[in-house]
């Protein structure tokens, strides 16, 4: 009985990071579809092979074997990396059935208690990444930084030179920058203003279709 309660705790953990987490946030069906595919059926096969001798080494062996399949099948950005790995953990501590049970659900809350607060969008909400390519070809340091922060409007953290294209006169850059309080604030006034400008079905207008005379023989 224990080990069907945990099977069921498995489901409610991956419908919860499913559906309370991650979908609220990113909305990538797709990739909702994907994970709980991931984990029902690593919980399945799992469950199957619980009673082999080799249970650790069968579990390991599936985690890095979905792992390559999954990750050289689509690109995936990191964090989505990391609900993938976190879906495969699940299935396989609510599989491999560890005991006693409440080790197992302390593990599994952990989990998904872990993503929910790291994955939050109020951690390091400031710090951006952007992949820019320059107008010019800049090739001192200095000089980049603070074209990159003119442009951006930000505190640049960090940033590695990609390309410099002395030919076509661009760089490219992978940046990473902390946004202005007061930038973000700017930002946050400007979106709601459009949006309350923004004209709806209502008030607006549309002209009459133009009648075609039909053409009689």
């Amino acid at each position: 009985m224990s080990t069907i309660a945990l099977y069921a705790l498995d489901v409610l953990a991956a419908s919860v990071l499913a559906f309370g987490v991650y979908w609220p946030r990113h909305r990538r069906r797709d990739l909702v579809v994907a994970f709980l595919g991931i984990n029902v059926g690593v919980l399945a096969v799992c469950a199957l092979l619980a009673t082999s001798a080799v249970t650790a080494g069968i579990g390991l062996g599936l985690f890095g074997v979905l792992s390559i399949i999954r990750l050289r099948s689509d690109e995936l950005a990191q964090h989505e990396i990391a609900y993938y790995f976190a879906f495969l953990a699940l299935a396989l501590v609510g599989g491999l059935g560890f005991s006693p049970i409440w080790l197992a659900a302390g593990f599994l809350a952990l989990i998904v208690g872990v993503m929910t607060a790291v994955d939050h969008p109020a951690l390091l909400a400031a710090h951006r990444r952007q992949l820019l390519v320059l107008d010019r070809a800049l090739t001192d340091e200095r000089a980049l930084r603070s074209h990159l922060e003119e442009t951006l409007g930000a505190d640049v953290t960090a940033f590695t030179v990609l390309k410099v294209d002395l030919v076509s006169d661009t760089t490219t850059v992978d940046v990473r920058f902390r946004v202005r309080s007061g930038r973000r604030s700017a930002l946050a006034g400007t979106s709601a203003e459009a949006l309350a400008a923004a004209p709806t079905a209502e008030g607006v207008d549309f002209p009459e279709r133009e009648r075609i005379p039909a053409v009689t023989r």
